[in-house]
């Protein structure tokens, strides 16, 4: 279970949300890896962001996933907002979805409420168990280099 607090809208329960000063704020809840793979297969409405920082380069990836170093979040925000626009849900990850996968969904949750920027995202969710746990689950991984990964990665690709 993990143990970082958060101020704000934050539950394991889907679709809990809590008003902030009249308005409605996006809540984050988990989503477990066996169902973010049913979601997220063949759907283009569901983007997976990686928040790892150096250890993607030399760590496999979940096929399709777009990086975003939590080193660089909040300086790329706009452009996080920008390029999942048109998704309805939005799933963060980091190695164990302890720490930075849970303060970067919160982060991008209240950017989208404070800037009331445009989007279509109705779900933030964290991978349970991260990045680690999908893998440690036998959840299909990628070992490609493309930046960004194009999803086209099979998980039969030997290790390089």
């Amino acid at each position: 279970m993990c143990r970082f607090l958060i101020s704000a809208p934050f539950s394991r329960r889907r679709g809990e949300r809590r008003a902030e000063a009249g308005r409605m704020a996006r809540s984050v809840s988990y989503v477990s890896a066996a169902k973010l793979l049913a979601m997220a297969r063949g759907n283009p409405r569901v983007a997976i962001i990686d928040v790892r920082d150096e250890e993607r380069s030399y760590q496999a990836h979940i096929g399709g996933s777009h990086h975003f170093s939590s080193r660089s979040f909040a300086a790329r925000l706009p452009e996080l907002a920008r390029a999942t626009g048109d998704k309805d849900t939005v799933v963060f990850h980091c190695a164990l979805s302890k720490v930075r996968g849970p303060s970067c969904a919160k982060m991008f949750s209240d950017y989208l409420s404070e800037t009331k920027e445009e989007s279509g995202t109705k779900n933030i969710m964290v991978l349970e168990r991260g990045f680690n746990g999908w893998e440690l689950s036998g959840q299909p991984v990628c070992r490609c280099t493309d930046a960004p990964c194009k999803g086209t990665c099979s998980p039969e690709e030997p290790e390089l």
